[in-house]
Parts: structure tokens; C-alpha cells; sequence
């Protein structure tokens, strides 16, 4: 399970880091509320660690944008403030579960735990013949498991979680996905969504290409 950590104490978050290693997730660091929004989006994450105050802003906000734009997993917020009124304007802007600093490793570890058993529903995408389970990593297509690298599942997980209908651009995959900036050089996407397709075999026409625009997950054959 992939976790976003959000915090710009760099000793705090090196030991937030270490303690989700240790307990066998894979975490990721930000430091700002820009950079939490831009990874938070992307749907690759199980759960957010967000801390309340950061340098370009608050964590109420990140917490409001993420919801906004879809993510669905849960967002437990920690901070220093402990009062009743702050702990609700946090559930309010989203937050699921709230950790006053200083905390002990024990309670952070049974929150994260027990934040993912009561989220486990949302943990999975099925579009047509596609499921993606979130929680193992874990795609299968009409019943049998998909072997995909990291990368590939990745492409395909941030296609499934933005199939409203609307095509992603390569910008946004090149960003979102291997976190780069746009080179209209660079044939990345093509040849990633090219794997892609080949393992999906005769559901290759999942992954349409909208001509001058980008790609889409579709559920139905053309």
C-alpha cells in the first residue's frame, strides 16, 4: 500500500517515513500543500498523512482540494492543535481520523490500520471487465490477474481513476504518472500505453486514443 506523506518537518517526516516502512507500506514525502494536491490527485495512494500547517498554506485546504478532485481514500491529519473546534473544521474539510503532535508510534500505526479496514470498500475499480484492487496491487481482467510493472499499473490506475469520459493528455500523464515535465520528444507514453494494450490482449481497445488529445479507459468495445 502506497502512503502520502505530507509534512514539511523534515525530522518528523524522515520518522513518519521510516515508521510506515517498517510497517511494510511504500510512502511517499511532500512538503508543500502544490505538491500534496498534484500527487494526492493522481489516485496511486491508499492513504494521506497530512499535516495542518505548511509553508504555502494549510492542510484544510489540500484536504478540500483532494475530495474535490475525487480522491476517495482516507486522509488522516496531524497537528498540533487539539482543540475540539480545529478537530472538527479538519472532518469538515474531509479528514477522516485526526493525531494531535506529539503522538506515540502505537497510535499513529492502529489509526493508519484501522483507517485502511474501514476505507477497504473504496480500494477497488471496476471498469467492464477490469478490476483494480488498490489495497494488493492487484488487476485482473475478466477474472485473471494482469503481471504489470509498476509503471504500467500506475498509467493504468490513473487512467481508471479518471474515466468520467474525458481523455487524459500526455502532459498530464507524463506528469502525474513519472512525475516529468511535458517534452513533445518524448514517445514515454506511447510506448508504456503500447505494453499496456499488449497485455490487455483482445481488450486492447480499453485504452482508446482520442486523436490530438490523449487517451481514455473505455468499458465498452467501440
Amino acid at each position: 500500500m502506497k502512503v502520502l506523506i505530507v509534512e514539511d518537518d523534515q525530522k518528523l517526516a524522515r520518522f513518519v517515513s521510516r515508521v510506515m516502512t517498517e510497517e511494510g507500506y511504500q510512502p511517499d514525502l511532500v512538503t508543500s500543500g502544490e505538491e500534496a494536491i498534484s500527487q494526492g490527485k493522481t489516485g496511486l495512494y491508499d492513504l494521506v498523512l497530512l499535516d495542518w500547517m505548511l509553508p504555502d498554506g494549510d492542510g484544510l485546504h489540500v484536504c478540500r482540494e483532494l475530495r474535490r478532485l475525487g480522491y476517495v481514500g482516507p486522509i488522516l491529519m496531524l497537528t498540533a492543535r487539539g482543540e475540539i473546534r480545529e478537530k472538527v473544521l479538519g472532518f469538515e474539510a474531509g479528514a477522516d481520523d485526526y493525531l494531535v503532535k506529539p503522538f506515540e508510534v502505537e497510535e499513529l500505526v492502529a489509526r493508519v490500520k484501522a483507517l485502511l479496514r474501514r476505507t477497504a470498500g473504496f480500494a477497488s475499480l471496476t471498469i467492464g471487465d477490469l478490476e483494480i484492487d488498490r489495497l494488493s496491487r492487484r488487476v485482473s481482467l475478466s477474472g485473471k490477474l494482469l503481471d504489470l510493472t509498476t509503471k504500467e499499473y500506475a498509467l493504468l490506475l490513473y487512467l481508471a481513476a479518471s474515466s468520467d469520459g474525458k481523455p487524459v493528455s500526455r502532459t498530464a500523464l507524463l506528469a502525474n504518472v513519472w512525475d516529468l515535465s511535458f517534452d513533445p520528444s518524448s514517445n514515454l507514453v506511447e510506448v508504456h500505453i503500447s505494453r499496456l494494450r499488449d497485455k490487455l490482449g483482445d481488450h486492447a481497445w480499453m485504452v482508446e486514443t482520442v486523436r490530438g488529445v490523449g487517451y481514455r479507459l473505455r468499458a465498452t468495445p467501440p
